[in-house]
């Protein structure tokens, strides 16, 4: 034997060093691994080679090969294994833990990590039945010395991972290891206590002692091993452990926070510990963390790690950040934040606890967090100052208002966007570099964080309005007599002006952020006259009279000046001086070369201030309606002498005063005055010219030009660019004023005002629109825009476009990048000309226009309801025009016209236009909706179905595998605008009865995750099909299309498409035809589809959750009336039979016990396992089995099944078990 043994070895050691030889070429590598692997699968020499080659005197790569060998042992061997072989190979093991490794400082840590995943592997198959005292094995192992200790430490620590954390054994096994655990864990805890003391001390003792250093370091290693090993223990024992002896544990861990080699794993002990839930008497004794030792200790440790979380680096001058130091400070101040939320749990529970004395020391150190040069920990406190600023009891304490005050104070700073990783101008920066890879994983992080900033500013307001309001108007007043900073040259623009980067802005933009909280925040909260009117009003005028050239700043002024706007009601003096400023800034430019296309800081100034008319009006029209005729000749005036106002910019103003006049509250004057502001508009838009313009898709192509080859500015591009800009202006009047226009909420005054024209069947009121006869009159060319817009995707269409603009109807960049995930520029450059080329023009104006057409038609369904659904020929006029040729429209496309026109339609129909209007369109559009959808998956199906040899083929040219990613997903999100419109159109939430919820959670185990179980089962119950979806279910070709769609959709590879559809649409359409008579070909389809769903998408755990629901309600509704489906149930792979035929019996059988929801729906989850598919991660894999023992701790079950035997009540008392 030891021969063959000694040539195997000689023939692995060299495979191996092939295989790790970088030198060595892919062939030999792959067969040197080929006889590696096939050796550990079929050889019966397994244990002898690897014991062998794990002996010390190997090179450390060979002996962790020959520890691989023992673990494929053990994983996949063991239960094959005679009694005798698997004490040899324990034996071996513990041999190996004993004598087989080097010192702790020698040893290497992959050598280490594999020896406990042996133990492991053995104590997960045989402990504790077959190895009662595995416990004092380890224990006599730690007296063998500090390696011994080391690797115990790990053991144990694996230990809990395997069974608690990942949970990688069958549920017996897990339980009975987990209980015997438990039932040691007094002594495990105590010799955990005992190893890490010993440890600890004499370190302690040893690290200053001249000549001691290794020795010091030795037992630095094994307090880490231990503090570990600790982390993962405290995480589920019972608090018990963690607060016996006076909270002892605790202490030792606070007092090794000024460790500097332990602080770390100490802290993350302590997070750990501090971070437990459980009942309010079990908590209380966390409250010791606020007594004085433990505050002081973390407050000295923090001011230490953070003096030494910078230091300068050997190389040069430059500072950098010690990781393992301001890892230290972020696990720190989670300590912190955890404490908090205990203390706010505490506060709140019925034990009626005092607010700690050292309140105040604790909030110090949590701001000194929030205010440190780290943006993460920053970000890291809000949460805790968000639970002390909300909270009933604490949020009144002197020292938690004194906080908010501060905390608010600390926004003027924490509010500026420093600190990009790329840049080196403030001190957050070195930070960055740590915390984040890239500029733009910052940006990302920054737009969280200011979020989350503005929220507890927005409580901290709350509670000292007054003194937020002094502290913004102070800030405020500063920037107006500050002159502006345009910082050095990477900070400023070509022109002079200020970037996004520049002081002045990053000023301005964090103190616009604190005004608008504050300004929401005081009115909310403080009565009319306690509002600091005059000290507003003063702000105000000195805001307005501050002027800027600088586009990014006068951003910043309209934003203040929208804010304080409420102000403006109690002085009414200020409104013209605001109108004023705004009107200003509608026009504003920096240059007065009119050739030069204008920056984007201008444009979005000039948006901006169209915007803040536009809020003004919408929200305060009653205080405008005074100065409606200044404000409509001022904006006449500006509309006509000015030609640098863009179309948006026009019809932002227009729709400013449509919002004033919803206050005329007169239908005829609010009628005559829309008529008098849209008359140029309508003239334009029903001319006979462009009437035939949009009428023929040739002539339209030649009017916007998309059939001319462009390649610089002529007279001619810029008349064909005024064509398209007269379209554009058009549709988004016609949109605008449709979506303004409304009639008031008042019932009384709409009838005052002649709003009201009758009633329906119902009696609700019959509303009628002032902007009405003008939609009227621009219909039929938007209805002839659109046919010929949606015509134009035709191949003949599709011929006349120009070289120039070929690929005219293809998806934006902009927009694809979105779809696609990838993130835009971090920073827009600001300062420079918007130069466009033709094509992308032309793209965007197509995209405009067809997006508009439909706003324009989705705006009507909703403002004018009666007036819309009764237009004569509207059913013919939107089945010719919107569906006339859908076969080529793209699928970018279709989304718009589903999400933004269909859905409103729906949405907003009255019931009496469901049969006559809504019947005859959605039943053509759900059956080409199927038919498209159902072949786009087939080829993405086949897709990811090919060979790898294809696959490469295809990967070889990235342009093409992005244009495949990208009609992918707009495949899926198109699929996912579907199912939304149908959840829309077909179902309708109500509230499920109060007792039926009580009883579903009252089904729920006490030890299981109430949300998934309570929310499959109460949405099955809490829907039913709207008006709509009856009437539409009456029609035997739509209903078949919705539920053939809903139920093909689960098992389409999106899981938002699968559970949206699986929780919603599936059971609410099928279960009115569960009533019925349906084919037995039908019900099988139904439960197949189900099941195969559940191949698809049952890895994850929602989907997993309602497609079995799913199934079982169908099966339950179903399976009296059609022995098919047991059938089918049958040919589900591993299936028990027996638990088949028990489930269909209590569930045919009317006089069988019923078992609970919960129950019933565990049961089915169990017969349903064989149809789980695999992720993609797993189907490859190996599977351990692992056997069970016989159990510990519960009594066996009888096998005998007594469900088929009749019982008597004689027997039910008789005094012997063997009557039962």
């Amino acid at each position: 034997m030891t021969e063959p043994v000694a040539e195997m070895c000689e023939r692995l050691v060299k495979a191996v060093n092939v295989i790790m030889d970088p030198e060595t070429n892919q062939t030999l590598r792959l067969e040197a691994l080929k006889f590696c692997e096939e050796f550990k699968e079929t050889s019966s020499l397994c244990i002898p080679c690897g014991l062998k080659l794990a002996a010390k005197t190997q090179p450390a790569v060979i002996r962790h090969f020959g520890l691989q060998i023992l673990e494929h042992v053990i994983k996949y061997r063991w239960n094959n294994m005679q009694v005798n072989e698997k004490v040899q190979l324990k034996d071996c093991a513990m041999q190996l833990l004993s004598t087989g490794t080097s010192s702790v400082l020698q040893e290497e840590s992959h050598i280490k990590d594999v020896l406990s995943r042996i133990t492991v592997e053995m104590i997960k198959r045989e402990w504790p039945q077959n190895w009662p005292d595995m416990l004092k094995e380890m224990e006599a192992l730690t007296s063998q010395g500090e390696a011994q200790t080391e690797l115990v430490m790990l053991i144990l620590l694996r230990l809990a991972e395997d069974v608690i954390t990942f949970q990688t054994l069958p549920t017996q096994r897990r339980r009975d290891i987990q209980q015997t655990l438990t039932q040691n864990m007094d002594s495990i805890f105590t010799f955990l206590m005992a190893i890490l003391h010993i440890n600890v001390e004499d370190f302690r003792k040893t690290k200053s002692v001249p000549g001691m250093e290794l020795k010091a370091r030795v037992y630095c290693r094994v307090s880490v091993a231990t503090l570990n090993t600790l982390a993962g223990y405290i995480d589920w024992v019972s608090l018990a452990h963690i607060t016996n002896n006076n909270c002892q544990l605790l202490e030792i861990l606070c007092l090794l926070l000024n460790e500097p080699e332990l602080q770390l794993e100490a802290a993350e002990c302590l997070l750990i510990a501090i971070s437990r839930k459980g009942r309010p008497d079990e908590r209380k004794p966390f409250l010791l963390l606020f007594g004085d030792v433990a505050i002081d200790v973390i407050l000295s440790a923090a001011q230490s790690a953070d003096g030494l979380a910078v230091q300068k680096s050997p190389n040069d001058n430059s500072v950098e950040v010690v990781e393992r130091r301001y890892i230290f400070l972020k696990r720190l101040c989670q300590v912190l934040c955890a404490m908090g939320s205990q203390l706010c749990f505490l506060a709140m529970s019925d034990l009626k606890i005092e607010i700690p004395p050292n309140l105040c020391k604790y909030t110090e150190a949590l701001m000194a967090f929030t205010t440190h040069t780290s943006h993460f920990l920053k970000m890291s406190t809000l949460q805790t100052w968000g639970a002390l600023f909300r909270h009933d009891v604490l949020s009144k304490d002197p020292v938690i208002l004194e906080m908010a005050k501060k905390y608010m104070k600390t926004c003027m700073t924490n509010l500026i966007k420093t600190g990009y990783p790329s840049r080196n101008d403030h001190p957050s920066c070195m930070y960055s570099s740590v915390d984040f890879d890239s500029d733009e994983d910052f940006h990302s992080f920054s737009v969280v964080f200011r979020a989350q900033q503005s929220d507890m500013l927005r409580l901290a307001c709350r509670m000292a309005p007054l003194e937020a309001f002094q502290i913004a108007a102070e800030w405020l007043q500063f920037q107006i007599t500050s002159p502006v900073d345009v910082g050095d040259s990477s900070t400023t623009s070509s022109g002079g002006l200020c970037s996004m980067l520049s002081p002045s802005v990053t000023q301005w933009d964090a103190e616009t952020i604190f005004m608008e909280c504050m300004v929401g925040q005081i009115f909310k909260h403080l009565e009319t006259e306690k509002l600091p009117i005059d000290a507003s009003t003063e702000l105000l005028q000195a805001l307005l009279k501050y002027e800027t050239k600088d586009p990014l700043i006068l951003s910043c002024v309209l934003t203040n000046t929208s804010a304080l706007f409420p102000f403006v009601i109690h002085r009414p003096h200020l409104l013209s001086l605001v109108l004023d400023k705004l009107f200003r800034a509608v026009t504003f430019e920096t240059s007065q070369n009119k050739m030069v296309p204008r920056t984007r800081a201008v444009k979005n100034v000039r948006r901006h201030a169209c915007s803040s008319i536009i809020r003004i009006c919408r929200d305060y029209p009653d205080f405008l309606v005074p100065c409606f005729d200044i404000f409509y000749e001022h904006t006449k005036k500006l509309l006509a002498s000015d030609p640098t106002i863009t179309y948006m910019e026009k019809c932002s103003l227009m729709e400013a005063l449509v919002l004033i006049s919803n206050q005329f509250k007169d239908f005829e004057k609010q009628k005559a005055f829309l008529d008098e502001l849209l008359a140029p508009v309508v003239a334009d838009w029903t001319s006979e010219d462009l009437r035939l313009v949009l009428a023929t898709p040739a002539m339209y192509l030649s009017f916007i030009g998309a059939d001319q080859v462009l390649t610089e500015k002529t007279r001619e591009a810029e008349a064909i660019t005024c064509n398209r800009a007269r379209l554009s202006f058009c549709l988004f009047v016609l949109s605008g004023v449709i979506k303004r226009a409304k009639w008031p909420s008042d019932m009384e005054e709409a009838k005052a005002g002649g709003f009201v024209v009758g009633c329906t069947s119902g009696g609700e009121p019959i509303y009628r629109n002032p902007c009405t006869s003008i939609f009227l009159a621009m219909l039929p060319n938007l209805f002839v825009l659109i046919r010929t817009q949606i015509s134009l995707f035709l191949p003949e269409n599709m011929a006349r476009l120009s070289e120039t603009f070929s690929a005219a109807h293809e998806i934006m960049d902009q927009e694809k990048n979105v779809v696609l995930g990838i993130s835009q520029p971090l920073l827009d450059i600001y300062d420079s000309p918007v130069y466009k080329s033709n094509l992308e023009r032309m793209q965007g104006f197509f995209a405009t226009i067809y997006d508009i057409c439909f706003h324009a038609l989705g705006n009507a369904c909703q403002s004018l309801l009666q007036e819309f659904y009764s237009i004569e020929g509207l059913t013919q006029e939107i089945s010719t025009s919107v569906f006339g040729t859908f076969d080529h429209v793209p699928d970018h496309r279709l989304r718009p016209m589903i999400r933004v026109f269909m859905t409103k339609l729906v949405q907003y129909c009255p019931p009496e236009y469901h049969e006559s209007l809504l019947c005859p369109l959605l039943g053509p559009l759900f059956a080409y909706i199927l038919q498209r959808l159902n072949l786009k998956w087939q080829v993405i199906n086949q897709k990811t179905s090919i060979n790898g040899e294809e696959e490469e083929v295809v990967l070889s040219h990235d342009s093409q595998v992005t244009q495949e990613m990208l009609e992918e997903h707009l495949v899926i999100l198109l699929t996912r605008e579907v199912i939304e419109f149908l959840t829309v159109a077909c179902v309708t939430k109500k509230v499920p009865e109060q007792n039926k919820t009580e009883t579903i959670k009252e089904e729920v185990d006490e030890d299981e995750m109430i949300t998934d179980t309570v929310q499959a089962v109460a949405t099955a119950h809490a829907t039913e099909l709207t008006e709509l979806g009856k009437c539409l279910a009456k029609h035997e070709s739509i209903y078949m299309s919705l539920l053939t769609l809903s139920f093909t959709a689960i098992s389409w590879k999106d899981t938002t498409i699968c559970n949206r559809s699986s929780s919603l649409l599936c059971w609410t359409l099928l279960r009115p035809a569960t009533a019925g008579n349906l084919l037995p070909e039908a019900v099988t389809w139904f439960f197949t589809s189900v099941l195969k769903a559940l191949q698809v998408h049952g890895q994850h755990e929602v989907c997993n959750n309602t497609l079995n629901q799913l199934a079982m309600l169908i099966y339950e509704a179903l399976r009296p009336r059609y022995a098919e489906l047991r059938t089918v149930m049958m040919q589900v792979p591993n299936i028990n039979m027996d638990s088949l035929d028990q489930y269909d019996h209590k569930l045919l059988d009317p006089k069988a016990q019923k078992a609970g929801e919960k129950k019933r729906k565990d049961q089915f989850k169990r017969l349903l396992a064989g149809t789980i598919g695999k992720a993609l991660c797993e189907q490859f894999k190996k599977e351990v089995h692992i056997k069970n023992l016989p159990t510990l701790f519960k009594r066996p079950k009888d096998e005998k099944d007594i469900m088929n035997e009749t019982l008597g009540l004689a027997a039910l008392f008789a005094p012997t078990t063997e009557a039962l």
